[in-house]
């Protein structure tokens, strides 16, 4: 995490959320960085693990942390994600978010995880966007 980044957690809120509830990015921070939804396709294009929502989810993670590093960002700069499953299956959701949750690591920037009825790509079960801030 960088110095602009400070997670934000809350002794009055419930403990049970695998993320921070908020984050403060500082007036030092030279850039933002909006990352467009990353999705499950390899280098030609295609939806890798049709089916599989923790594979997607994987190539869904390191799709966004080229999309950073392009960027100069990494996954510690995040300040916020939001995670969309096509599905209205809890364990699904799970499945992708304890992908996503383990990637980060320590670094639980807030996030949202939303079930959706479908995404944009034949096949596509898994996409995050987010912002980082460097």
């Amino acid at each position: 995490m960088t110095a602009a980044v400070r997670l934000i957690r809350s002794a009055r809120l419930s403990s049970v959320a695998e993320y921070a509830y908020a984050s403060a990015v500082s007036l030092k921070a030279d850039r933002l960085i909006f990352a467009a939804g990353a999705c499950p396709l390899d280098a030609e294009g295609n939806t890798v693990a049709p089916g599989d929502f923790a594979g997607q989810a994987r190539q869904v993670m390191d799709n966004l942390e080229i999309a950073l590093a392009e960027a100069g960002a990494k996954l510690g700069d995040v300040v916020k994600t939001t995670v969309y499953v096509a599905s209205a299956r809890q364990p699904d959701l799970v499945a992708a978010w304890e992908v996503v949750r383990d990637r980060f690591g320590e670094h639980d920037a807030p996030s949202t995880l939303l079930g959706v009825a479908a995404l944009g790509y034949d096949d596509q079960l898994v996409e995050v966007e987010a912002v980082a801030a460097v």
